[in-house]
């Protein structure tokens, strides 16, 4: 096996490795993070009162405005 051979086989495991590893690194759930173990409901309130649902002259909450869903080329894969 030559120096040449060598220098292209490490390049092509490199190339797998970062490919597979970007792969992967997509991977997980659509949702929000997990409180941490002694935390109770009182804890996961936003802490922001910017970001807490504004209520409307009936008492009901007023919903945000939603953008255009926007997709992209791999949303097949993540849904």
């Amino acid at each position: 096996m030559s120096s040449s051979s060598g220098l292209c086989l490490a390049r092509i495991v490199v190339i797998g490795a970062l490919v597979a590893a970007l792969g992967v690194a997509g991977c997980g759930r659509k949702a929000g993070l997990d409180p941490p173990p002694g935390a109770t409901a009182a804890d996961t309130s936003p802490s922001r009162p910017d970001l807490e649902p504004a209520i409307g002259p009936d008492g009901k909450v007023i919903e945000t405005p939603q953008g255009p869903k926007r997709s992209t080329f791999i949303d097949w894969l993540l849904n």
